[in-house]
């Protein structure tokens, strides 16, 4: 349950959000190590059903996607590629 902000919050928030990026003070928010981002992973706004299939691809496709998929989850990046193929074939 979220509290509501007082008129003084809000004004405070419109303040910085109004100041331009190299005038807000970070000194104080540490970078984050990469160790941090080593099992990240692309997340989706909705979770789909998925259905196994058999296809055949030509070789070289299936090469460049295991070599160029994060963490070998080639089929995963197959999979968005499509999506977003589909996603913009759906809005023309």
């Amino acid at each position: 349950m979220s509290k509501e902000l007082t008129e003084r919050e809000r004004a405070e928030i419109a303040e910085i959000a109004a100041l331009p990026d190299d005038e807000i003070d970070t000194v104080d928010i540490p970078e984050a190590p990469a160790e941090n981002w080593a099992h990240a992973r692309r997340g989706s706004a909705e979770r789909r059903p998925k259905q196994p299939v058999t296809i055949r691809l030509d070789t070289d496709i299936v090469a460049w996607f295991r070599d160029h998929a994060p963490a070998g989850r080639y089929q995963s990046e197959i999979n968005r590629v499509l999506r977003g193929y589909v996603d913009q074939a759906a809005k023309r």
